[in-house]
């Protein structure tokens, strides 16, 4: 098995041994890093590097969406909240999807450069005023918005080589509760998600190559969390929508997970729902029991197929970005933006 089902965490800077030990099992097929795994850019190459000895092929993710949700600061160029990219959208369209497209290529160009495959981007719920863990992460309250921008970050992203991740299927948005920590129940009907809350996963699935389902129940479809749900995932997001690429859980450590059991019952239930890599952070405890649960699983050969079209075939390297003019244009544009 090259590209395993389960996505890690690292406790800090370096690789520890038991790191190491865990890396080489092969039920892992990522990580991902977060900022207490970030001091400085020379210190992020040399894990991804010391990561990279271990195991070649795994992938290595982040969540580095901009605004509040950047995990590199220092060194790195400061994204904007995807918010001002809407509020730009309705003053000067043309501009604000240019800038869309550049702020996808630099940001997937830094990442790449430092040895990374991809960022969990872009996020496409849409903003109602309701939930502050999406709030400004969200481009607009208007899903047409949403997708225009996605659409050209996500264009941008590729044109640097990176793949892109659509996030939380099929909306995160219209509900307050925040699903790191509590359990989100949407009561809408499916005929109100899907003109409102769905639109940019229809019009973006042909793109995307991830796309991450939320810890949230929509009770008049299913009873079942979008990414603990058959329904969702392989009904909806596989069959009606199309869609070919890899499908990730968030993380199963949140609260909003815990409606499917402990972490062994978490795990097999989001893979056998339709997920493809399932993810279990900031518990080690809990991350042994699911390596420890999944052993003997029958994975999908497919599933590792998907997993290994995210592996980055080239990247660029810093001293070509500092050489470039775009690069140095683009993060200036983004710099001044962030501050306002």
């Amino acid at each position: 098995m090259t590209h395993g089902p389960v996505m890690l965490d690292l406790e800090g800077y370096e690789l520890t041994e038991d790191e190491r030990a865990l890396l080489a099992n092969p039920l892992v097929g990522g990580l991902i890093l977060f900022a207490r795994n970030y001091r400085d850019p020379y210190q992020l190459q040399s894990l991804t590097r010391a990561i990279r000895e271990v195991r070649p092929e795994v992938l290595i993710a982040v969540d580095h969406e901009g605004g509040r949700v950047q995990r590199f600061r220092e060194g790195f160029t400061r994204i904007p909240a995807m918010a001002k990219l809407g509020e730009l959208f309705l003053q000067d369209p043309e501009q604000a999807l240019e800038l869309a497209w550049d702020t996808g290529w630099l940001m997937a160009s830094e990442l790449l450069a430092y040895g990374l495959d991809f960022t969990f981007a872009p996020v496409l719920d849409l903003d109602y005023g309701f939930s502050e863990v999406i709030g400004d992460r969200a481009f607009s309250k208007r899903p047409e918005i949403v997708t225009r921008l996605a659409d050209a970050l996500i264009e941008g992203m590729h044109e640097a080589g990176m793949p892109a991740t659509g996030k939380h299927f099929p909306g995160h948005g219209y509900v307050a509760a925040d699903s790191h920590v509590d359990l989100p129940v949407d009561e809408r009907s499916f005929k109100e998600i899907d003109e409102s809350c769905l639109k940019p996963f229809v019009a973006l699935a042909p793109q995307l190559d991830g796309v991450m389902p939320a810890h949230v129940v929509y009770s008049q479809v299913d009873n079942k969390p979008a990414g603990f749900s058959a329904h969702w995932l392989k009904d909806i997001l596989r069959r009606q929508l199309g869609f070919k690429g890899v499908i990730f859980s968030d993380d199963l450590g949140m609260a909003g997970a815990a409606a499917a059991g402990g972490y062994i019952e978490r795990a097999h239930a989001a893979l056998d729902a339709g997920c493809d890599m399932v993810l279990v952070c900031n518990d080690r405890k809990g991350a042994l029991e699911v390596l420890s649960g999944l052993e003997g699983y029958s994975f999908s050969p497919r599933s590792e197929q998907r997993l290994a079209a995210l592996q980055v075939m080239s990247r660029p390297t810093l001293e070509s970005l500092d050489a470039d003019p775009r690069y140095n244009r683009v993060a200036d544009q983004l710099e001044a933006m962030a501050q306002i």
